[in-house]
């Protein structure tokens, strides 16, 4: 039996290739489809696999001829040409709520590690400080959390906020139902009132430096941001101002712009933690991703129904 062909342009795990590679053949560009030689034949590919970061473009799609599905390897898709894969007739999906609870505990993480100074305190009790290092740090417990949007992994992180006894609200464009966490319509009014203010709305140009060096202000020198979204929410410079200027507590960023490239100003403040894009990665979370992409891979080679189709 001749297997027929799929692309990943992203960086994936062996235990995900050796699934894939079960019953399709793979081409492997961790780096996207630009990453590989303008002389290289995709015909043949008829499904890639990608993720909202690396996306997939209309002229990407030129360069594939074959093409009959795209999925992004997660919830976010915000660099899939969605439109153009609709012209060209080529379905879209993505794969909702199979990371939201690894997202969630990863920024819990967050939140305790910047706001305990966990980073900060391990390398210092390591070079012989003690006592200097023992001062009091805020803590969840009391404080005031606030979620800028609210889907399925902003729910996530309320609920592991509520269970630290924490206060919470949030922002998004319309109050969600079946909830009892208070709504703020203005996201700058809701870091004003906020401890924490943990980013989880969607990427995109929509929604890219929302988080200003006026939302940063109203956070105020008490305050701390986590975001566990895209890094284009969050205005750089700003954020580099306010921690640089303390004019902000601290910040816990698993996201930020021009990744992977580290800004060498985030690099050199000591009241940020940093992680490197991997919020949504578990072996749990994996394993659902790959099960949805097997799915709809087998689904549309059968007829069958495809989950979370966007297009």
């Amino acid at each position: 039996m001749v297997k027929s062909t799929i692309a990943v342009t992203i960086p994936v795990s062996d235990t995900c290739l050796s699934r894939l590679s079960q019953s399709y053949d793979v081409i492997t560009l961790p780096t996207g489809l630009g990453s590989g030689s303008p002389d290289i034949d995709f015909s043949g590919v008829w499904a890639v696999l990608t993720n909202g970061s690396t996306g997939l473009s209309d002229t990407e799609m030129s360069r594939l001829p074959d093409l009959k599905l795209v999925s992004a390897y997660g919830a976010g898709y915000e660099n899939v040409d969605v439109e153009a894969a609709r012209r060209r007739g080529v379905h879209v999906t993505h794969a909702p709520n199979t990371n939201t609870e690894t997202v969630a505990d990863h920024a819990l993480a967050l939140m305790l590690t910047v706001a305990r100074d966990i980073c900060q305190r391990d390398s210092r009790l390591r070079a012989g400080a003690w006592g200097a290092i023992r001062s009091a740090r805020p803590t969840l417990s009391g404080a005031a959390l606030g979620i800028i949007g609210l889907g399925n992994i902003g729910k996530a992180v309320a609920r592991r906020g509520e269970a630290f006894g924490m206060r919470v609200a949030y922002a998004s464009r319309n109050r969600v139902a079946d909830v009892t966490w208070a709504h703020v319509a203005d996201p700058v009014t809701l870091a004003s009132q906020s401890d924490f203010l943990v980013v989880a709305c969607p990427g995109g140009p929509a929604t890219r430096h929302l988080v200003d060096r006026r939302m940063l202000t109203a956070l105020g020198p008490d305050g701390f941001l986590v975001n566990v979204s895209r890094g284009m929410v969050v205005d750089t410079e700003a954020l580099i101002e306010a921690l640089r200027d303390h004019r902000i507590a601290g910040a816990g960023l698993d996201v930020f712009e021009g990744e992977p490239e580290l800004p060498a100003a985030l690099a050199g403040l000591d009241n940020v933690v940093l992680t490197p894009h991997m919020a949504g990665r578990s072996p749990a979370a994996e394993s659902a991703q790959i099960d949805v992409f097997l799915h709809n891979l087998t689904a549309y080679s059968n007829g069958g129904i495809l989950k979370a189709q966007l297009a």
